[in-house]
């Protein structure tokens, strides 16, 4: 048994933690100065007001990650940038896009409809479970008492 786990750590290949960490704080930064170009776009070119420009990046940025989901490109960046593609807003448009394109073959509403959320619909249930759960507590401590 001892032989075997030696061989084992021996053929195994060796993470490589900081390539991996450099990677992942390039791309995700690399995301983020993206983001802030099309807010100033926005704000600058279109006119938009901060909050307006705000979200239009956010669905800019949503729009980006599911067509490069969609085209085949995401998972690529992925396997590259790890946490750095998967923590920014384009990360989750990811994993709403990706089970829904499993499933396509089975039809818009037993395949794509029924696992959009497989992922993501975790997320977004607890998150606003817990806004109002939380929004609640805050009214009535600043609010009733």
């Amino acid at each position: 048994m001892k032989d075997y786990k030696k061989y084992v750590e021996e053929v195994s290949p060796k993470p490589t933690y900081l390539k991996n960490y450099i990677l992942a704080f390039l791309v995700g930064g690399l995301i983020c100065i993206i983001a802030h170009t099309i807010n100033e776009f926005y704000l600058k070119f279109l006119s938009l007001e901060k909050l307006d420009a705000s979200t239009a990046t956010l669905i800019t940025l949503i729009f980006i990650g599911a067509f490069l989901t969609g085209i085949g490109k995401y998972d690529l960046i992925g396997k590259r940038a790890g946490a750095g593609s998967a923590i920014p807003i384009t990360g989750f448009a990811n994993s709403i896009v990706s089970p829904a394109m499993e499933y396509k073959r089975e039809g818009f509403v037993l395949g794509v409809g029924a696992n959009l959320f497989k992922i993501a619909g975790p997320v977004l249930v607890y998150g606003i479970g817990s806004s109002i759960v939380f929004g609640f507590i805050y009214y009535v401590f600043t609010v009733v008492l």
